[in-house]
């Protein structure tokens, strides 16, 4: 009896510990069975009632199709290209300015815009509204293009603009004249049938984007604060519509990019006494920076997916996944680590599950039979939102743990504050409003931005900055962005057009519709 008592107590132990285990699952798999059942974070646009539905429309035809072909083509043509900060086309610049005017005579003589020039070669335009209470937008763009040469295989020349398959080749067709010619063709129809807008905007097309607009859109923020100017929201180029892209899902989805990850070059470099190879030191300059970059490669930076605006991509599109991935993606809140570990195996999806590494310039040596003084490497850091640059840095410090390694900051930000996205947010709807009217079997959610744009310099001007155009990319389609092959369908061009045609007068409304979402907060 005194062996049995013990024994007794620890199998009651165990039975209470098994149950309660059990408890807990069966909770937790009730919650995310119930979550997975009702989240539909795309039903509150259907439901809603809009305040102004009596839009102008736009029906493209065979004239305005031949004219809006050639404003484009002919922007094509023209080189911007962008080198470096101080290796700009100015010459194509001037070109391109000279274009605008010819291709948009009305936006240029109306009584309701206002243009001008800023640092020469970028372009702010005042439209004005007629409810000056209303607070105003603002469209970006950008005029520069990267280099591009037909070596590099391109088949077609790629300022050439020609047309191959109804789609038009050429630097800058996605990146991003299709959206600063987009914008003006579509205010210039609207300005033809006499629209005047109740809610006034500016535009903005900056002309050194590509080497991180410091000239342009730095100098347009200026104007603009020196003018006490606040914005509503920005819209920016940034994400597109992907068609077939995301494994799984069913149907296109439109991302609209809610932040953009930040950025560092650091530069490592180790210093010592030269030698003759024919008597080496133990370590040379070489070898310690390479240890120091081995090291760095090994240990990526911590697994933070889940805890920036990748969380809500991936919910709002869970419902249009099959099971059991639509199980995982709408519990994110249960799931996070396990899909973090999932999406870490490949470099595009790494990208939104932690900050991101990479050594992009090793320097050593300057002839074969002597060991180096110096050796340098840089590495390009993508920052995500979870985290700052000082953390970021402080990482590499422990990291590298060598103090015969320089650790400096060449340059670098925090990631851009997250937009707001939900159903109060004027921006937001207004763009996923415009999207779904155009495209009604397109879902619609945010998401983050890997690179970088201008409309990160106007993070003062307003709280709400989004990045999206319905540039719309199938498999493979992403490598042409900023690569061989750039291009875009004479149809989707058309859409770009007709997108900022709606885009605009959707914007007159002065209240958002009331919410009918089924987002529940389980």
């Amino acid at each position: 009896m005194t062996e049995s008592g013990p024994k007794f107590k620890i199998v009651k132990f165990l039975k209470i510990i098994i149950g309660s285990f059990l408890i807990t699952v069966l909770l937790l798999f009730t919650i995310a069975s119930i979550r997975t059942l009702l989240l539909d974070v795309n039903v509150g646009l259907q439901l809603a009632h809009w305040e102004k539905t009596k839009n102008l429309s736009l029906v493209i035809d065979g004239h305005q199709r031949e004219e809006l072909l050639t404003n484009f083509k002919g922007a094509i043509r023209i080189p911007t290209v962008s080198f470096s900060e101080t290796e700009i086309n100015t010459t194509a610049l001037l070109e391109f300015d000279r274009l605008l005017r010819k291709a948009f005579p009305t936006v240029f003589s109306s009584n309701l815009v206002h243009h001008e020039l800023v640092a020469n070669y970028s372009h702010l335009f005042w439209v004005q509204g007629s409810q000056p209470g209303l607070v105003p937008y603002m469209l970006l763009a950008h005029i520069d293009v990267v280099p591009a040469t037909e070596s590099d295989g391109w088949e077609a020349p790629p300022f050439s603009a020609q047309e191959i398959d109804d789609f038009i080749y050429g630097r800058g067709t996605i990146d991003d004249k299709s959206s600063v010619m987009g914008i003006l063709q579509s205010l210039e129809y609207l300005l033809r049938k006499g629209y005047a807008p109740r809610r006034g905007f500016y535009i903005g097309f900056g002309h050194d984007e590509e080497v991180s607009g410091y000239q342009g859109a730095v100098n347009i923020v200026r104007l603009l604060k020196q003018r006490g100017v606040q914005l509503a929201f920005v819209l920016d180029e940034g994400l597109a519509v992907l068609d077939g892209v995301i494994s799984g899902l069913e149907g296109p989805a439109a991302l609209i990019g809610i932040s953009e990850k930040g950025s560092a070059t650091v530069k490592l470099s180790v210093s010592m006494v030269p030698g003759h190879s024919s008597m080496p030191p133990r370590e040379t300059s070489i070898g310690i920076l390479a240890a120091a970059v081995k090291r760095l490669e090994e240990n990526p930076m911590p697994r933070l997916f889940g805890q920036g605006p990748e969380r809500g991509t991936f919910e709002h599109l869970a419902h249009k996944f099959r099971f059991p991935v639509k199980f995982i993606m709408s519990n994110l809140w249960l799931f996070s680590p396990i899909l973090g570990r999932v999406l870490e195996r490949k470099p595009d999806t790494n990208a939104f599950v932690r900050t991101t590494t990479a050594v992009t310039i090793f320097n050593a040596g300057v002839k074969i039979n002597v060991i180096p003084s110096l050796a340098e490497a840089y590495v390009n850091l993508r920052i995500h939102s979870a985290q700052s640059l000082q953390e970021v840095l402080d990482l590499i410090h422990s990291t590298v743990r060598d103090q015969r390694v320089k650790i400096e900051l060449v340059d670098g930000f925090d990631p851009l504050p997250i937009s707001s996205a939900d159903e109060k947010s004027f921006g937001f709807q207004i763009i996923k409003k415009t999207v779904l009217d155009m495209f009604p079997t397109v879902t619609v959610a945010p998401g983050i931005c890997i690179g970088n744009t201008d409309s990160r310099h106007f993070k003062d001007l307003t709280s709400d900055i989004y990045r999206f155009a319905p540039v719309w990319f199938k498999p493979g389609d992403a490598q042409r962005f900023h690569g061989i092959n750039e291009r875009i369908s004479k149809k989707n061009y058309e859409e770009l057009v007709v997108f900022y045609f709606n885009l605009i007068q959707n914007c007159d409304i002065q209240h958002l519709p009331e919410a009918h979402s089924s987002v529940h907060e389980l």
